[in-house]
């Protein structure tokens, strides 16, 4: 419901408050708690505040939306750290999967989300890179363990918690998580356009361009196209068309 406390944000942000917001069910998967609840097009509203600048020249606002539970204690971090602009965790409603670590501790892994983005999972020479934040991580990596396994593709996963602060970071480590030489897939359960300036144009985003409809969540993601299963096909057809 973060449209009832626009004012209030947009106000923090002008003034340079270090406010805490915690957000909740951040997706279509409320459904079944009525089709009024569903959040779609409200991630991208926040995360316009991180394009404003505030008086002193930095991003307005930092907008964060962790991928599992080593995530959210660095998105934590980074909001208490964050004493002069006002900051925003946007969390899901239902059970996530940790993402799996690549080494020894998933939680040094995750700290690399305080530079907005950061791989999650990495091999040399992708065949694609899959882009995404918040639940649609996990998501990923169902597929990527589909692509790898059925297909013998190599897949890198980037996690872009905020991508006002990616943007500031410089251009090669940007291009170290995200390199515009790659096919680049961007899974979200919001507007497209959540992630559509960190894919490009010769990118493709899957995600929502509708609302409303009232179901548990595993029935909506099965609907909808938000499996491992069937992200995994959207990636392949992507690919594809991309040659």
């Amino acid at each position: 419901f973060s449209d009832y406390m626009k004012p209030a944000i947009r106000l923090s942000g002008i003034q340079e408050l270090g406010v805490k917001y915690v957000w909740t069910h951040d997706a279509f998967r409320v459904g079944e708690d009525g089709p009024t609840h569903q959040p779609v097009e409200q991630e991208a509203q926040i995360r316009l505040l991180e394009k404003l600048k505030n008086h002193s020249g930095k991003n307005s606002f930092l907008a964060m939306r962790p991928a599992d539970s080593a995530e959210t204690s660095v998105a934590w971090k980074m909001a208490l750290e964050n004493t002069d602009t006002p900051s925003g965790l946007i969390l899901s409603r239902q059970g996530i999967k940790d993402i799996p670590a690549q080494g020894a501790s998933r939680y040094q892994e995750a700290l690399g989300a305080q530079k907005g983005g950061y791989l999650v999972k990495e091999v040399e020479n992708p065949d694609v890179v899959l882009i995404a934040n918040g639940s649609e991580v996990a998501t990923l990596i169902a597929a990527a363990e589909i692509l790898e396994s059925k297909h013998g593709l190599k897949v890198n996963i980037a996690s872009v918690i905020s991508e006002g602060v990616f943007r500031n970071q410089s251009k090669g480590y940007q291009n170290s998580v995200i390199p515009k030489d790659k096919p680049l897939f961007g899974l979200t359960a919001g507007l497209p356009v959540n992630l559509e300036g960190l894919v490009g144009d010769s990118g493709k985003v899957f995600g929502l361009d509708h609302f409303g409809y009232s179901a548990p969540a595993g029935v909506l993601d099965d609907k909808f196209g938000f499996t491992g299963e069937k992200v995994s096909q959207q990636v392949l057809e992507y690919l594809m068309l991309a040659k």
